[in-house]
């Protein structure tokens, strides 16, 4: 008798959230226990689909405001055929704050996030020093966070943040993650505009 190979459909990759109030269960999302990285504002998903098609030995979860916007890394992620790969649509302080487990993620990427040059409008940026707190608790010792930005500003403020915090310190950005560019990022090279970028670490836990 011949055996059929029955094969399983990969998980969705946007995941609708089962409450707000609650932290993410990713033994749920993940077949694989593997190290988990997370992009704060995901973009049209080049990044993470790049990084994720390169190390499927890690999950990435993107998240990101924008449906449209998740629904290209949904695309992408399926063309490469990825199951390493979640998103979430929701705001990115809330999530680190309220839904994901603490002390969880190996690193956290945020690329090219609103400047909000507007003085007035600057507390709304993302990487200000309460920040520099969500993270601690959401890495794992030794964690790493990793920013770039266009906005020499903004770039002065995560400079000033991460370099006032005791629980950070930083580090060379590695020349392999500096090759894989966002989609933001590759219209700022074309238009002749530098990307600013700095690393760092948890040095407690």
């Amino acid at each position: 008798m011949k055996t059929e190979t029955i094969q399983t459909a990969p998980a969705a990759v946007i995941i609708p959230l089962p409450s707000i109030v609650q932290r993410l269960d990713l033994a749920a999302l993940f077949t694989n226990r593997q190290p988990l990285e997370i992009e704060l504002g995901s973009g049209d998903g080049s990044f993470l689909a790049q990084c994720a098609g390169g190390h499927r030995d890690r999950n990435f979860i993107g998240v990101e405001r924008l449906l449209g916007r998740l629904r290209k890394l949904d695309r992408k992620s399926s063309r490469l055929g990825l199951t390493n790969v979640r998103a979430v649509r929701i705001e990115a302080a809330y999530f680190l704050e309220y839904l994901l487990p603490p002390k969880t993620v190996e690193a956290l990427h945020i690329y090219f996030p609103d400047p909000w040059p507007k003085r007035k409008h600057r507390k709304n940026r993302l990487l200000n020093q309460r920040f520099t707190h969500l993270a601690r608790a959401a890495l794992i010792p030794g964690g790493r966070v990793y920013m770039r930005t266009d906005d020499a500003d903004y770039f002065a403020q995560m400079k000033s943040v991460f370099g006032t915090c005791p629980f950070f310190q930083e580090i060379p950005t590695p020349d392999e993650l500096a090759g894989v560019l966002t989609d933001f990022e590759r219209g700022f090279l074309k238009r002749g505009l530098q990307t600013l970028r700095l690393a760092c670490q948890l040095t407690d836990s």
